[in-house]
């Protein structure tokens, strides 16, 4: 039987997610409805993507019987409300990165999922990327030796667009890009967290952080280092370094399609879309839509691959590289 599922929101992340969800069987996922704050703008995105049923509130879909998971792709201010509105409701959810503001919104999630008994992941695609897989394999494998270093950076000319410098849409390079290269050492780390956090970091008049630098020293003498920045365009690439070895991730780190381990290169390509993207390589969001598919056939209420410890780590992290760079959103004084 197909896993059923609502999208919330009908900006162009979701849009994204459902090209991707096609690329699957139809036997397997199917989307039966859409959800926006405008009725009108729920039923074009409907018409786009063949959905028979279009709401024009996130609390109409919270009450269709008919939804197995819900994906969340609202911009990150609202996640924590949206996200307590589905899984108060029951539903299973697919939240887009980050989870929330700070480390306690992610609390609060949680909480709630674990309360109500429904399954809830963040939706940090590049875990879930062929790629991304194989990385784990070859570092359980050793075929690096012990990991000394990790490097990662993404930064792109972004200030263009309101979302990434108005505070109260939750700007800021930490949460809407530099989570990627947090999440990626947190992956070759581990889920350990690091011993200590040095931060520094160029914000904007508007208060959010534009450029960042992080190093972090974890146990037994190994580092991460990591820049983010919406201001320009970085190598966007992440490399580990051990013993033995190297495996580095070319550009596009955030959503990879080759990699090099020790000089040797592989390509990971991926289907192609029915419709246009507004983000490269999109479609590989399919990879966490099957995740979350298995998990919810074997009835876990979370992904070993993205639990809820490494959620919450990860909003642990970027709320200190904050406080370090002096970032303040209004949810951190509530």
């Amino acid at each position: 039987m197909a896993t059923r599922w609502g999208i919330c929101s009908s900006g162009k992340i979701s849009h994204d997610f459902t090209v991707a969800l096609k690329t699957l069987p139809s036997e397997d996922h199917q989307v039966v409805a859409v959800a926006a704050r405008k009725l009108d703008d729920a039923q074009e995105f409907a018409r786009k993507h063949n959905i028979s049923r279009a709401y024009g509130s996130y609390e109409e879909l919270a009450r269709d019987p008919d939804i197995d998971v819900v994906y969340v792709g609202v911009i990150h201010p609202y996640h924590l409300s949206t996200c307590l509105l589905f899984t108060n409701a029951k539903k299973n959810v697919l939240c887009e990165k980050p989870l929330a503001m700070n480390s306690r919104e992610v609390q609060q999630i949680l909480a709630s999922a674990k309360m109500n008994d429904v399954f809830l992941m963040e939706a940090v695609w590049t875990r879930f990327f062929p790629a991304s897989v194989e990385i784990r394999r070859l570092l359980a494998q050793g075929e690096v030796g012990e990991v000394k270093l990790v490097r990662s950076e993404f930064g792109a000319p972004l200030t263009h667009i309101l979302r990434t410098t108005q505070k109260e849409l939750g700007a800021g390079s930490i949460l809407d890009i530099g989570i990627y290269c947090l999440q990626f050492i947190c992956m070759v780390y581990n889920g350990e967290k690091p011993e200590c956090i040095q931060a520094t970091g160029v914000c904007m008049e508007t208060g959010v952080d534009e450029t960042v630098a992080v190093t972090m020293k974890f146990s037994n003498n190994r580092l991460a280092v990591f820049t983010s920045s919406s201001r320009v365009k970085l190598p966007n690439d992440a490399i580990i370094v051990g013993t033995k070895g190297t495996i580095r991730v070319p550009d596009h780190m955030w959503c990879p399609t080759s990699l090099e381990v020790n000089g040797k290169e592989t390509q990971y390509p991926l289907p192609e879309p029915y419709l246009p993207l507004n983000f490269i390589n999109s479609t590989g969001m399919r990879y966490e839509a099957e995740e979350v598919r298995q998990c919810l056939l074997k009835g876990l209420k979370e992904s070993a691959v993205m639990s809820h410890s490494d959620s919450l780590l990860l909003a642990e992290m970027e709320d200190e590289i904050r406080r370090q760079v002096g970032v303040v959103y209004s949810q951190d004084c509530q």
